[in-house]
């Protein structure tokens, strides 16, 4: 029989079966810093799958609009039975192990604004099943390139530890809001955007100076009730927009009442053209 599931839902499946779960009070050891053999080896060849908050911290340390980021780092996977866009961050395809394009002799160019699979690396995290009751896991991934588990140095760690040493707080936040939109009952009922919503779900969640242009330079405000606090919140600070998008996804692409149409404003809304 031909196996029809997709690679990631191939591995998701082996994840479930065959790897230890782990909770924040289990401890491994391990060291990653320049001198251990394997330093950078691991940055290339990967499928580094992007949320919305990876995208605005990397664009940013870039100094790169995101429509442009998007451009040149990131592309769109075409997957059967897609229900969401995602994105996925373009390893240097012109040399022969296909490096990060963001990676340097001493290691990432953007660090402090690394995504998140690359901050929790060597851990990963899993659901036993998409918008079950069943608690989220951690698991240890020990692949063949990597020699951070058997150096001489490495430290032991407890997963809470290690999170904390990564900086993951901001973005479990993004991540939980996140997952609201892509776990989303829309989804469990089987249905699917149209194409329309589709690229609005897109330029919402990951292109959002786009989207910021979408607010305030279309008809966007004069159909909508945004309080003056809101708007003052979303022009000054780009987590709040991106936490704004995410209410607009909800509303656009699921029919939520999260935001308020103007009475006497009706008819679709005219969106801005890229720079």
């Amino acid at each position: 029989m031909s196996d029809d599931r997709t690679p990631i839902d191939r591995l998701k499946e082996k994840i479930l079966k065959d790897y230890e779960r782990m909770g924040l009070d289990d401890t491994f050891e391990f060291c990653c810093e320049p001198g251990v053999p394997c330093f950078n080896k691991c940055c290339g060849d990967v499928n580094i799958f992007l949320t919305p908050y990876d995208v605005l911290r990397m664009k940013n340390a870039l100094g790169l609009e995101s429509d442009e980021f998007l451009d040149r780092y990131t592309m769109l996977p075409i997957q059967r039975d897609m229900k969401y866009p995602v994105v996925m961050f373009k390893m240097d395809e012109s040399q022969p192990d296909k490096p990060c394009q963001l990676v340097g002799t001493d290691g990432c160019t953007i660090y402090e604004d690394r995504p998140w699979p690359c901050r929790m690396y060597p851990l990963g995290m899993a659901s036993p099943k998409e918008g079950g009751d069943e608690q989220e896991f951690y698991f240890l991934m020990k692949e063949d390139v990597c020699a951070g588990f058997d150096q001489p140095q490495k430290r032991r760690w407890t997963v809470r530890e290690w999170r904390d040493d990564q900086g993951m707080e901001k973005y479990d936040e993004f991540g939980r809001l996140f997952k609201e939109l892509t776990l989303h009952d829309w989804f469990q009922e089987n249905k699917a955007l149209a194409p329309e919503k589709m690229n609005m779900f897109h330029m919402a969640c990951y292109d959002l100076d786009t989207f910021r242009r979408f607010v305030f330079e279309s008809s966007f405000l004069r159909r909508f009730e945004v309080s003056d606090e809101d708007l003052a919140r979303i022009r000054e600070d780009e987590e709040e927009l991106l936490r704004f998008a995410f209410r607009w996804v909800k509303f656009a692409c699921f029919g939520e009442d999260t935001l308020r149409i103007r009475p006497e404003a009706l008819g679709p809304i005219s969106t801005p053209p890229k720079k």
